[in-house]
């Protein structure tokens, strides 16, 4: 509860230093997950598995045709695994906040009269899990106080971003992401992270323009 404490803070503080732009975004993540047991062995039935992502946010251009962004954020992170005849499965939710560094690759900056631009991105996310079930043949368990996935996960992400303009509407995108989480538990010698392919859709509407 402290750690979304912060994440509202610190949104709030973002809000009054960036308020040029704010945007939606909506899309899929395709996570798969490594765990590896206490001898170093990864699991090789864990198959990648789909879910949704949301994030609404702020944007600001900077110079030299850079932009920044930071949103808040809910990611699905699910997997799902077959083994001697048994299926399990993992659906995980995670809230956390997004920090963004988008870099035009146009010569013109985004707040400009072209109608489209392309953007490559970097960021930092950091989100912690709000719930967690794994399922095993139909019996689901708690995963939320779980130490192999309790506590902040780093997400850091590169990729790419199309903008279309819409008048004075603001803006329609699509873009991809590929993220690796930092955050790897460990727990009497087991390890856990995950890596997500990430499409998404947004939609952007300009403020405080002058």
């Amino acid at each position: 509860m402290k750690i979304n404490y912060f994440f509202f803070i610190v949104f709030l503080v973002s809000y009054q230093a960036f308020s040029q732009e704010i945007y939606f975004k909506t899309g899929k993540n395709f996570t798969k997950y490594d765990f590896k047991d206490s001898s170093g062995q990864s699991n090789s039935y864990l198959q990648s598995g789909v879910g949704n992502f949301f994030e609404i946010g702020i944007s600001n251009p900077l110079r030299n045709k850079f932009s920044y962004a930071i949103g808040f954020s809910l990611d699905d992170y699910n997997a799902t695994g077959d083994y001697s005849n048994i299926s399990y499965r993992w659906d995980t939710k995670y809230l956390g906040i997004n920090s963004e560094l988008n870099y035009s690759v146009l010569p013109s900056s985004i707040f400009s009269n072209n109608n489209i631009n392309f953007f490559v991105k970097t960021g930092l996310k950091g989100s912690t899990i709000i719930y967690g079930k794994q399922g095993i043949d139909g019996v689901y368990y708690d995963l939320v106080k779980h130490k192999e996935f309790s506590g902040l996960v780093l997400v850091p992400h590169i990729g790419f971003l199309a903008k279309y303009s819409i008048s004075s509407f603001g803006f329609l995108s699509v873009g991809y992401s590929y993220s690796k989480s930092l955050y790897n538990s460990n727990v009497n010698g087991e390890k856990l992270s995950f890596e997500t392919n990430h499409i998404q859709l947004g939609v952007h509407f300009n403020i405080n323009e002058k």
